[in-house]
Formats: structure tokens, C-alpha cells, sequence
């Protein structure tokens, strides 16, 4: 009985973030509808997307949690037993009581930072924090209840709720203020002994934090607990946590971010990867290499729309292995080719890096947009480049271009082709705005391959949306938490401070590039794309202005970089996934990747060292 109302709250879980995305999605479309064609429009539409979205996040996030997909540094324990049974207990128990603190900072915001008549719209602002409450109290009960040990559950809940508390004394003690119109005398008593605890625990805490960022805890726990950490330090209030979330999540450009993602899935769980595979075979592979070209055409048109490199090799990787290996390739080139080509496309409109990027840095993401395409290009060349070198030694026999045969394979892939051409053209022409053109691509893609191609059932789209949902779930609760950390480094002046330090110690443009690109190297190597815009551009920005980067130019740069990252031994995100994906050993796939990262390389330093390249569109 118990497990069967599990099952009905997941799948309730489900379907509510399923329909509120879908309906973000049909409310946006009626209202480029209205105002386009009636001159009028639906009221309070923006705030209510922006504010559904919060919601989503949080439920998504939840979800999350009970698939265990938040995103981790470690795919697997480097240790064995027992200790590897010790370390994840010890990673879920420090997890869970830092997810309850940011749960009751959420709690103290909503009670603090709006009054009870307060509303989007029909909704009461406080209901929207009690929400991203509920949801980080979701995601902490599931890291104890998702442990193996179900006898000492409950101890380990309690170790959980006394370090919570300890975290959170500050929003605790808030939250009770506001609730009783005072502040009860033994609180008073103990704020000042809980304050100095936290204040020495913090420093030995961040270093627990870090380690066991290498041992799977999820990236959000590790980035946010040191920015609610290094908050509680500056004796700053650790509500400034939940009101870093509510700010980002609810600014412009975010529900564009689930919304290009889950048209992204819609792509890749139906054949449009086969038809697209098929039209880009019968135009190209006649050419010299043809194969290959489109190899790296298909895998950068998904990692466009999907935003992640591994979605598309775990989504395509076995596909196009396939298809290149009958043709006559060796595995170890088509190996190497679909691990390198599933980091290109990140620097293409409507890349989710980019709108990342582009909130974060606090510049246009149309600029961005159109600063990745000549960029993106050479970067694609270059793999296709070296994929036709590389495989120049191979005989493979080019099949005659048919025109008729690519009229049908362009008739049965229309969809798809028009898909980036329709959201580009409204997108610049001003017809809609990023939010809308989101929208749009998520309706389009529901259409084409439930109501015109017919791949994808009504039953599948549960599968298909909370596929979706583990992913933008993990990236946008990571966006939420760790914007406290942005605030402390940007409150503390380090930028700045770091800005006229390097000023001082170096002089040419040329040099700081050069340091600037093998550090992005290592951030490449060690932490997901989206953790890393998050962490490391409010502190590059500033930089940049001391050696008058362009603001588009810096962006290419990092995301060109971080591109490459994917594909550096030893731990580059692209060698784990090409590992699990095509069964081969880590060293393998390291030596099979090794041309391709090279030549990557030489693309990254033109667009590095040109940046004529960037800011050419603008």
C-alpha cells in the first residue's frame, strides 16, 4: 500500500511539472498569437511564465532527486568497500542538511520579503517561496530515504536535521520571529553560540564540501554550501541565499532554458536523428568524407537544441557508430570522431550555454547569439577537417548524389531542417522574443512528432518530459544556489581586486589570453558548462574590461573553451560518457580523441587571438 502511493506521488510529480512546462509553452504561443494579430495581449503573461518556471525548477529539482541525476564531478566512487558505503553516507547526510538549510532560507524569505496581499497576478508571491521550500525539503528527504541502509535511516535524518539547524539558525530564528510578531527569548539566548559554531565549522566545512565534490556530491550541495558558508561568514544574512534564487530564476530569459531543452528531447527520442541522418547522407555523402560531415552536421543541429554534448552522444552515439562503422570506418576513428563532434553546436542560437552565459555576464543574448556563429562554424570545420584527414588512409565507397533521392530524404526531414531557420527568422526579426521563440520550438517540435510524424504517443510524453525535466532540473537548481555565491564574490570586490593585481602584473593583451585560455582548459576539465558560467564569469568579466575584451568576444571565448574541456584528459565530460556509451576503456578513448582535440585546439586559439570572428555579425 505504502510503495502504490508512492507510485501515484511520483506520477503526480510528473504530470504537474509536465503540464505547467507545456502550458508555459501554449500560453507564450497565444500570446505572440494576440499580439501579432489582434494588437492586444494576455495580461500578467510574462510574470506568470516567470514565476511558473520558479515553481517548475523547484518540482523539477525534486524529481531530480528521486532519479539521482542531480550533476556530480565523480560518474562513479574511486574507492571500494567499505569505504565507498561510508564516503556516499557521508555525501547524502552533508547533502540532505544543506538542502534543508536552503529550504528554511526559502521558508524566511517568503515570510520576510513579501507582505500576505502581495501577488503575481491571482498568486500570492509567498506561496511562490513556500514552493522552492517544499521543493529543496523534497530533494533533502530523498537523499535519506534513497539510502541503502534502511535501519539506520533514521539516525542518519537526525545527524541531517542537527546540522541543518546549525546551518540555518540565522533564517530559523526569522522565520520564527515573523511567525510569532517577536523573537522568543531563547533564540535570543542561543543566536549568538549558534553564530560562533557555524563561524568556525565554516572554514573546515568548505574544505568537506570540496573533497566530496570528487566523491559524487552534487555539484548544486558543493556551490551553494559554500556560498551559504562563506555568506554566513560575512555575517550577512543567510536569506540573501533564497533571494539570489528567486532573482535569477525569475529574470527574463530563464524559461526559454526548460523550454528550448524539452523541444530538444522531443528531437531525440523520435527518429528525427534517423531523418536527419538520411537528408545530410544524401546531399553530402558523395563528398570526399561525406559520412563524416554528417556525423558532425547531426550531432551539432542536437547539441544546439539540447544544450549538453552527452545528451548527444548517449542520445546518437550509437546510431552513428553504427552507420560509420558499416560504411568502413575503423572504431577507433568513429569513436574518436562522435566524442569530439558532440561538443560542437554549443556556440549555435538557440545554445542553453549561451542564454546561461548571456544572464549571468549581464549582456545582450542576442549579440551572443550572433557572436557564436562564425565561431561555431570554424569549429565544426575543424572537426570535419580533421575527420576527413584523419580518415584520408580509409576506403570508403562515396555513393552518387541521386537528386531525387535528396528531394525525398529533404521532404521526409522538412520538419526538422525548418525548425532552427523558424526560430532564428522570428527570433532577429523581432517577432518574438527569446521566451516566446522557445515556446515556439517546444509547440513545433510537440506537433511534428506527435501530430505529424507520429513517433512519439500520448503515453510516451511522460517518458519523454521527465527525461527532460532531470536535465534542466539539475542545471537550474544549481543556477538557483549558487548565485549566493556570485553575490559574496562580487559583494566581497575580489573581481576588482584581482582586476587591478593583474592589470599591474601583466601588461600584454596577448599574455592574459593566453592564461585565460589554459585556465578555461582546466575549468573545462573538472566542472560541468553550466556550474562553471555560473562560478568563474563574474570573475572573468571585470578582467576583460582591464584588457578591452569585448564582452561577445569574452563569451565566445569561454564557451569555445569549455567546449574543448569536454574532450581534455584526464576527466574531460565527453571521454566518461564515450566511455559508458561505446564500451571502451578510458585510455582508449583518450588516444582516439587525440587528433581531433588538437585541431579543436588550433580553432580555439584563432577564435581566441581574431576576434574580428566574434564581433563581425554584431
Amino acid at each position: 500500500m505504502k510503495n502504490r502511493l508512492l507510485i501515484y506521488f511520483f506520477r503526480l510529480e510528473d504530470i504537474v511539472v509536465n503540464f505547467i512546462l507545456l502550458a508555459v509553452a501554449f500560453l507564450l504561443s497565444f500570446e505572440i498569437i494576440a499580439r501579432n494579430f489582434f494588437h492586444t495581449g494576455i495580461r500578467n503573461s510574462t510574470l506568470y511564465v516567470q514565476h511558473l518556471i520558479l515553481a517548475v525548477t523547484f518540482l523539477a529539482g525534486a524529481i531530480t532527486s528521486r532519479q539521482k541525476k542531480h550533476l556530480t564531478l565523480a560518474a562513479k566512487l574511486p574507492v571500494r568497500e567499505p569505504a565507498a558505503t561510508v564516503i556516499t553516507t557521508a555525501v547524502q547526510i552533508i547533502s540532505a542538511a544543506f538542502t534543508l538549510a536552503f529550504a528554511a532560507s526559502a521558508f524566511s524569505f517568503a515570510l520576510n520579503a513579501f507582505s500576505p496581499g502581495e501577488r503575481v497576478g491571482f498568486i500570492p508571491k509567498r506561496l511562490i517561496g513556500y514552493l522552492m521550500a517544499l521543493g529543496f525539503t523534497i530533494m533533502a528527504g530523498r537523499f535519506i530515504t534513497g539510502m541503502e541502509s534502511k535501519k539506520r535511516r533514521f539516525l542518519w535524518f537526525l545527524l541531517a536535521l542537527l546540522l541543518a539547524v546549525l546551518l540555518s539558525w540565522g533564517p530559523l530564528s526569522g522565520a520564527l520571529s515573523s511567525l510569532l510578531g517577536h523573537e522568543p527569548g531563547a533564540i535570543r539566548i542561543l543566536k549568538a553560540p549558534a553564530q560562533a559554531v557555524l563561524l568556525w565549522l565554516s572554514q573546515p566545512l568548505i574544505i568537506i564540501l570540496i573533497g566530496l565534490a570528487f566523491f559524487g556530491m552534487p555539484v548544486y550541495v558543493v556551490l551553494g554550501g559554500i556560498g551559504l558558508l562563506l555568506v554566513a561568514r560575512a555575517g550577512l544574512p543567510l536569506e540573501i541565499v533564497a533571494n539570489q534564487a528567486y532573482t535569477v530564476l525569475t529574470d527574463y530569459s530563464i524559461p526559454a532554458i526548460p523550454l528550448f531543452a524539452a523541444a530538444g528531447f522531443f528531437l531525440s527520442e523520435s527518429k528525427a536523428g534517423e531523418r536527419l541522418v538520411e537528408f545530410f547522407r544524401d546531399v553530402v555523402g558523395w563528398l570526399p568524407g561525406g559520412l563524416t560531415i554528417v556525423t558532425v552536421l547531426v550531432c551539432a543541429f542536437f547539441t544546439t537544441f539540447t544544450g549538453g554534448s552527452g545528451i548527444t552522444i548517449i542520445a546518437l552515439g550509437g546510431l552513428l557508430l553504427q552507420i560509420l562503422m558499416q560504411a568502413g570506418y575503423n572504431k577507433k576513428f568513429s569513436v574518436g570522431l562522435l566524442t569530439s563532434s558532440g561538443s560542437v553546436g554549443l556556440l549555435f542560437p538557440p545554445s542553453l550555454p549561451i542564454i546561461i552565459y548571456g544572464v549571468t555576464a549581464g549582456i545582450s543574448i542576442k549579440d551572443m547569439f550572433r557572436g557564436g556563429i562564425i565561431p561555431g562554424a570554424i569549429l565544426v570545420a575543424a572537426t570535419i577537417g580533421g575527420a576527413i584527414i584523419f580518415s584520408s588512409g580509409t576506403k570508403i565507397e562515396q555513393p552518387p548524389f541521386r537528386l531525387r533521392q535528396a528531394l525525398r530524404s529533404f521532404k521526409k526531414g522538412l520538419g526538422e531542417i525548418l525548425l532552427p531557420f523558424l526560430i532564428i527568422g522570428l527570433y532577429f526579426g523581432g517577432i518574438t522574443n527569446l521566451q516566446e521563440s522557445a515556446a515556439v520550438a517546444l509547440v513545433y517540435a510537440f506537433l511534428l512528432e506527435t501530430v505529424i510524424h507520429r513517433e512519439l504517443k500520448l503515453k510516451d510524453l511522460p517518458r519523454v518530459m521527465t527525461a527532460c525535466v532531470t536535465v534542466f532540473g539539475g542545471v537550474l537548481v544549481i543556477l538557483a544556489v549558487v548565485n549566493s555565491l556570485s553575490y559574496y564574490i562580487i559583494d566581497t570586490q575580489f573581481p576588482q581586486r584581482l582586476s587591478a593585481w593583474l592589470g599591474a602584473a601583466i601588461s600584454s593583451r596577448y599574455l592574459f589570453l593566453l592564461l585565460l585560455n589554459l585556465a578555461l582548459l582546466v575549468v573545462g576539465c573538472f566542472m560541468d558548462i553550466y556550474s562553471a558560467i555560473l562560478v568563474v564569469v563574474p570573475l572573468i568579466v571585470p578582467l576583460a574590461g582591464v584588457f578591452n575584451i569585448h564582452p561577445v568576444h569574452l563569451g565566445v571565448i569561454f564557451l569555445a573553451n569549455l567546449e574543448l574541456g569536454y574532450l581534455t584528459p584526464p576527466v574531460g565530460l565527453n571521454l566518461f560518457l564515450a566511455s559508458y556509451r561505446f564500451n571502451e576503456p578510458m585510455g582508449r578513448v583518450y588516444r582516439d580523441v587525440l587528433g581531433f582535440m588538437l585541431l579543436r585546439l588550433v580553432a580555439v586559439l584563432l577564435i581566441t587571438y581574431v576576434p574580428f570572428l566574434a564581433t563581425a555579425l554584431l
